[in-house]
Order: C-alpha cells, then sequence, then structure tokens
C-alpha cells in the first residue's frame, strides 16, 4: 500500500467505512512506514480524548480552519445539486 492508500483507508475507518480486508494491507504498510505511524497514533490519541469527553477549547483561527475543512468535506460527499 502506498501511503495516499493508507490516508483514505484511515478515512474510511473514521467514517466507519473500513472494509476488514484491508486491515492486513494496513499493518504491513504502517510496520515500514513512520510518518503513517504518527498519524495512525494522533488519530488514536484524538479518539481517546473524544471519548473522555472534557471540552476542549481550540483557539479561535483554528476552530476557524477546522470548520471549514469540516464544510469542504462535506461538500464534496453531498455535492450541491444531488450529483
Amino acid at each position: 500500500m502506498k501511503c495516499e492508500e493508507i490516508l483514505a483507508a484511515l478515512n474510511d475507518y473514521v467514517d466507519g467505512d473500513l472494509d476488514p480486508g484491508l486491515c492486513d494491507a494496513l499493518e504491513e504498510h504502517l510496520a515500514d512506514c513512520n510518518p503513517c505511524q504518527i498519524v495512525v497514533d494522533n488519530i488514536r490519541k484524538t479518539i481517546t480524548l473524544y471519548k473522555q469527553g472534557e471540552p476542549l477549547e481550540l483557539p479561535p483561527r483554528l476552530h476557524e480552519r477546522l470548520c471549514g475543512m469540516l464544510r469542504d468535506r462535506w461538500k464534496m460527499k453531498f455535492p450541491a445539486g444531488g450529483e
């Protein structure tokens, strides 16, 4: 697997759509790719913080940037006009 495929698989995982058959390929890639290991670790830490349920205050600029990214992702999933 290439890094781009790993990132797409991680996005699917976060969305709850990961194909169980990808797990072996994902683990094989992670064994040799430090940048992707860091990404997976960051995702795990983020999920842990979320599950703790404690509110996290973000700096206003970061909040605006994240909201923009979420809007862009939403627009890509559900384009205007239903296409």
